[in-house]
């Protein structure tokens, strides 16, 4: 059980590294795909800058995670998605829905599901000693 949800780790973060990337060297294309546009050169700094640190800290977290065998770097993406998640659950009943908003919550949802349940598996401090 412990190897799969790792290799899952390491997967998922690799399609993340692949989309932090994806947004660094190619933000017009990947944004799009996102339904966000660059207006200027200020907006193309901002989809590389943000999306590329969101996607790129997650998968680093995920990957070193997975690789060290070490529950506690888990818990970083797993907020970040669970963030993500949440958000985009508030932005459905604010704003309504739009063609395949399944998609993106489901990703974000199953990251949050491997990742608690590696970190449950995997060696980690208890949430009071990292909060203390």
């Amino acid at each position: 059980m412990r190897w799969i949800l790792t290799a899952l780790i390491f997967l998922f973060g690799l399609l993340d590294l692949f989309m932090g990337l994806n947004f660094l060297f190619n933000p017009q294309t990947t944004a799009t795909g996102f339904g966000l546009a660059a207006t200027g050169t200020q907006g193309m700094s901002t989809l590389r800058a943000d999306f590329a640190a969101f996607f790129g800290v997650v998968a680093l977290c995920m990957m070193l995670g997975a690789w060290r065998r070490n529950g506690d770097l888990l818990l970083v993406p797993a907020a970040l998605m669970g963030t993500a998640v949440t958000v985009r659950a508030i932005s459905l009943a604010l704003d309504g829905t739009y063609p395949g908003w399944q998609v993106p919550m489901l990703v974000e949802a199953l990251h949050v599901a491997l990742l608690v349940a590696a970190w449950r598996v995997l060696p980690h401090h208890k949430i009071e000693e990292l909060t203390s």
